[in-house]
């Protein structure tokens, strides 16, 4: 098997015009356009309004290339098409070749009779997405309409959050997406490779299903010639054991042995060390094709056993339960092609340092590529995978059936043998949405019974026949199918939203002891630097026009200002507004992490929504567009922490928890202390604590009430729980016994040093006082710091390291001091 790339240059037009430019595919109509200059950065103001239009049009991509002669010796010339968004004709030289209307599947046709010897001509014609889901939603019988997104998203298999969401904007992009190629096949192919594991004591057996396809199979019969193969299994750069099997048409089942495996675990719990498997399929001497793949040798599923809570559930890797931490993650960016490789591991490399072990790839966007998945098998991040469908009403019929058959048979056969696949999920908050959503519940009966068909019954089948070893979940959230309480407590997994949404007060997660939390979240605006790229100074006002078109959740503004009024005082100008959003942003996220954390067992997710942006935008994302933290990551890599002290604070009695997320015991020692805001010294207790591994509880508690006995007491001191391991401190929380807008915050005289240490640079910040989710900020520079939006809790202050990797420009000590900007709560009124 050969390919001939038809990647690279071609032309693009409107349908009908004369004038084409070049353009590179993969790419689409948007990020052309906005290259070219004929399109203004749709994220700048409220440009997005002018450019949804856009896509009322038809567009034309085409390309020459000369097919050489060896090309069409063989058997079969198939078309190979990764990616087509969405509504296209495809012809090759003026001869109609298919039409196609699904951006997440491949499609693949043999064009060997259409091709010539030398020169040849393809054009793939798009048809608009925007004219096409107005006029199915027009003639239709589905009358709901997601948030933030144009009507009739569902009649389309196109990424829904394209059309916009009340986070992304309205840009129905069209395009070639992914690459375009010619396959060549002579006699015999490899139609399919599942591999199955058996794990023993010291030996894992890999039991691998093939398939083997003739490309004529009359003619195969005839010729009648004898099939072989080479299986090569290796450990990440280490030498290749080699077997040779004899292979028919048809099934096949090999089996191969791996002693002493080196196994795969989440990030926290082990390391991740990767297998390749390969596949040859000869005949004769001569190679017909190959198969490869990376696995990790490991056991993964979802544990729903009965316990005296309900049913949990709960993570489960080579026998061990696992609490999952992460968030949800959604496109990159609306213009597809713009995501790659480079740019995703530095947002999931940014999700390790925050101590997650756990993704969930949303049903709104797409099915992520390839170098998603590898990355986050080396990184040991575990895939909670959506379907691609979200938030919508879909109709059963027999071509919707058909096409959402292959794409999600497709997608399973891609990506199912990768180590950090942990389960499918039929969709998202569909069931839900059919239980409790009036909008979506007027619909017809018959439409709901098309739910049934399509996530339980449909999907699941061609789950159990493509990827058997996979757990299918049928929805997020769920508890297990039926429209049977779908956000329960007791059981499967929830979204919960009364934070948030609802307006309900951070301390009330601590009501709820959810299986599972798959999605919670709260908003905050991005930083300063961001804001500026897609607005101007006028603009920065948080009910001004183009404030309200970066902020898509309905009233979201107005939500950020109650609650800051329900907390914190008023802030002064609107960079302090921007850095109490994302302070609050960061501790609801934290109020929930930590009490479902605090009943590991009970509880045994926390997946918070979410995880980065598509555009710069006011949204509840940890990571913005442009890749910066906000304080809600940095929160995260504390409250992720896998050995962690935790303050459940209940008036003034302080209550104080230990976790272990590792699979070694830990000894340490807690310390906790009531500081006045000058930093005297007012109470103190230390013990040791033997903490378990896959462990939390309770060790401690202190009533302080006779300490805290005025209001005038109550408004200025604080406590601070420390977690030493091995006299180091690992884990620091502070708690104030009153709304920090009630504290009588004092406004900080800091100080601060900086030296420089091999690769690093140490910053020493202190203060006259105690500070409440410092900042550090150095002017010019996109900087992960070892810590931000700490406190400042004793004269000796913070010891803060950068590694000058992180930095774009070359320091001095000096020079890099006067760069360090400082801001904390008491600075902000």
């Amino acid at each position: 098997m050969q390919q001939f790339s038809l990647d690279g240059e071609w032309y693009l037009r409107e349908a009908g015009a004369e004038k084409e430019i070049p353009v590179t595919v993969p790419g689409t109509v948007l990020g052309d356009y906005i290259r070219e200059g004929l399109l203004p950065d749709p994220y700048y103001g409220e440009n997005e309004k002018n450019i949804t239009p856009l896509f009322e049009k038809e567009f034309e991509y085409r390309r020459s290339f000369t097919a050489p002669a060896e090309l069409l010796e063989h058997d079969a010339v198939d078309l190979v098409c990764l990616g087509l968004d969405t509504l296209a004709d495809l012809f090759l030289n003026g001869q109609h070749i298919a039409s196609v209307n699904n951006m997440h599947r491949t499609w693949r046709f043999n064009v060997k009779s259409l091709l010539l010897s030398g020169e040849n001509e393809i054009l793939v014609r798009f048809h608009s997405p925007n004219a096409f889901i107005r006029q199915a939603f027009e003639n239709g019988n589905i009358t709901y309409v997601n948030t933030g997104n144009m009507a009739g998203s569902g009649y389309l298999r196109k990424a829904h959050s394209q059309f916009g969401w009340d986070w992304g904007p309205m840009l129905p992009d069209a395009g070639i997406w992914r690459s375009v190629f010619l396959e060549t096949s002579s006699i015999a192919r490899i139609g399919d490779v599942y591999i199955s594991q058996e794990h023993e004591k010291e030996r894992v057996t890999l039991h691998l299903k093939v398939r083997i396809d003739p490309l004529n199979r009359r003619r195969f019969w005839a010729a009648d010639p004898r099939l072989s193969g080479v299986l090569k299994i290796w450990l990440s750069d280490g030498p290749a054991e080699e077997e040779r099997v004899d292979l028919a048409l048809d099934e096949n089942e090999i089996s191969f042995t791996i002693a002493n495996p080196e196994l795969w675990w989440p990030n926290g719990l082990g390391a991740h060390p990767l297998y390749g498997v390969e596949l040859e399929l000869y005949t004769d001497d001569v190679l017909l094709d190959r198969y490869q793949c990376r696995i990790g040798l490991r056991t993964m599923t979802i544990s729903t056993e009965a316990d005296k809570w309900g049913r949990e559930f709960a993570l489960t890797v080579n026998g061990v339960k696992v609490f999952s931490m992460g968030a949800d993650y959604i496109p990159e960016d609306s213009v597809f092609p713009r995501i790659n490789p480079e740019r995703t591991r530095k947002l999931l490399e940014d999700c390790v340092k925050a101590n997650f072990n756990s993704i969930r790839v949303w049903g709104g966007g797409y099915y992520p590529d390839d170098f998603f998945y590898n990355i986050c098998d080396e990184l040991g991040l575990v895939v909670w995978q959506d379907l691609m469908f979200a938030c919508n009403v879909y109709t059963f019929t027999e071509d919707f059936t058909a096409t959402v058959a292959e794409e999600v048979r497709q997608n399973m056969k891609r990506i199912r043998h990768h180590a950090s696949l942990g389960l499918w999920c039929g969709n998202n908050e569909m069931e839900v949405a059919w239980s409790d959503w009036d909008t979506v519940k007027d619909h017809p009966k018959t439409v709901k019974a098309d739910y049934i068909k399509l996530f339980e019954v449909l999907l699941p089948q061609v789950a159990r026949e493509t990827d058997p070893n996979t757990f299918y979940w049928p929805a997020s959230p769920s508890s297990g199918g039926s429209f049977d309480e779908p956000n329960a407590d007791d059981r499967g997994d929830v979204h919960y939203w009364e934070v948030w949404h609802g307006l309900k007060p951070f301390t009330d997660y601590r009501k709820h002891y959810f299986r599972y939390c798959s999605e919670f979240g709260f908003e905050s605006l991005p930083e300063m630097d961001t804001i500026a790229a897609f607005s101007a100074p006028e603009d920065r006002n948080l009910f001004s026009p183009v404030m309200e078109a970066h902020q898509r959740c309905p009233g979201g503004n107005g939500k950020i200002l109650f609650y800051i009024s329900e907390t914190y005082r008023y802030p002064k100008d609107f960079a302090s507004l921007v850095y109490i959003s994302q302070v609050l942003q960061m501790e609801s996220i934290r109020y929930g992490v930590e009490h479902w954390r605090r009943y590991r067992g009970r509880c045994m997710g926390a997946i918070y929504w979410q995880l980065n942006d598509c555009w710069p935008v006011i949204s509840w994302a940890s990571i913005d567009y442009y890749g910066r933290w906000k304080a809600l990551h940095y929160g995260a890599r504390r409250f992720f922490a896998p050995v962690m002290v935790s303050i459940f604070d209940e008036g003034k009695n302080i209550r104080l928890f230990t976790h272990n997320e590792t699979r070694e015991a830990v000894k340490g020692t807690v310390r906790l202390t009531l500081r006045d805001r000058e930093f005297h010294l007012l109470a103190s207790d230390e013990l040791p604590v033997d903490i378990p591994a896959l462990s939390a509880g309770e060790v401690f508690a202190r009533d302080y009430a006779a300490f805290v006995n005025t209001v005038e007491r109550e408004r200025s001191v604080f406590a601070e729980a420390v977690l030493l391991v091995n006299g180091r401190v690992v884990s620091r929380q502070t708690v104030l016994f009153v709304a920090p807008k009630t504290f009588s915050f004092k406004r900080p005289l800091y100080t601060l040093d900086l030296r420089e240490t091999g690769d690093a640079f140490v910053i020493t910040v202190k203060a006259d006082t105690y500070c409440r989710f410092v900042q550090l900020k150095i002017t010019g520079e996109d900087v992960v710091f070892e810590d931000n939006y700490f406190d400042i809790t004793s004269g000796e202050g913070r010891e803060i390291l950068i590694p000058k990797a992180e930095l774009r420009n070359r320091y001095t000590a000096v020079s890099l001091k006067a760069a360090v900007e400082i801001l904390s709560v008491g600075d902000t009124y």
